[in-house]
């Protein structure tokens, strides 16, 4: 007896070829799960149009005064940074380097020396 006696000896069974696969067949969508669906996509509809009449500010009188304030000191900052040239923020800067003490002066390196 050789080692390839106890091998079966038919041919591969594939998934989704032959008889066996043959036999079942996709099933079709009915009126009746459309149905369902429309009325779950309107029951959505109802629901998201109640949640946003239903919005209630939850925040205190001292978070909207925050908030009020945060947003008109950044309004400030940002007409204050639009007002300025290129030119003017480096006239400005150069301004601020001369006020400067030489401790903050970068030394001159030579490499030939």
């Amino acid at each position: 007896m050789s080692e390839y006696a106890i091998a079966q000896k038919s041919s591969l069974k594939l998934k989704g070829v032959g008889a066996i696969s043959a036999g079942k067949k996709k099933k079709k969508k009915d009126k009746e799960s459309k149905h369902r669906l429309e009325q779950v996509a309107t029951n959505q509809n109802d629901e998201e149009v109640k949640a946003k009449k239903a919005y209630v500010d939850k925040r205190t009188p001292a978070q909207m005064a925050f908030d009020k304030m945060q947003e008109k000191r950044q309004m400030e900052r940002i007409l204050n940074k639009a007002s300025k040239t290129h030119k003017h923020r480096v006239e400005d800067f150069n301004r601020h380097l001369d006020t400067l003490t030489e401790h903050y002066d970068i030394p001159k390196v030579s490499w030939t020396k």
